[in-house]
């Protein structure tokens, strides 16, 4: 059961894995489950594009795409992540492209977490999801500088 990072044509992101592994793991303890194998691959647009397509019959860009391999209360994956996608969603949303990493990643692992945002009010709730994460990465960070 491990946490890995991989890159397909692009530069992985400088990201406290360490720290991000512990976070991620965490949050899967939060919603009563037990993390299993999770892969995060960042990749460009144009090769999550083609995962999406390929995969999902889905013909556009997006920032991540999820396929969830879990198993009972085990929770595990593949989470596809578009480097470009994320950073101009960064600009967009006017915060840090490290932590538009952590929400995209975090976003991935709650599907796997079981939440969906394919309407207004899962949307909603998704975000809260989110917000509620970040927090919490934001105190592990504050207890790794203590």
């Amino acid at each position: 059961m491990a946490i890995v990072y991989k890159a397909e044509g692009v530069k992985r992101p400088k990201l406290r894995y360490r720290i991000v592994s512990n976070w991620l793991k965490q949050v899967v303890l939060k919603f009563g489950c037990i993390a299993g194998d999770l892969t995060f691959i960042f990749c460009s647009d144009e090769y999550l594009k083609a995962v999406n397509s390929k995969y999902l019959n889905h013909d556009y860009y997006t920032d991540i795409v999820t396929f969830d391999y879990r198993e009972g209360v085990v929770v595990s994956g593949d989470m596809f992540i578009s480097v470009e996608r994320v950073v101009e969603n960064a600009g967009l949303f006017q915060c840090s492209v490290d932590d538009e990493f952590l929400r995209v990643m975090v976003h991935g692992l709650l599907h796997l977490l079981d939440f969906n945002d394919s309407n207004d009010s899962q949307k909603v709730i998704m975000r809260e999801k989110e917000n509620e994460c970040i927090f919490m990465y934001k105190e592990i960070c504050n207890e790794y500088i203590k």
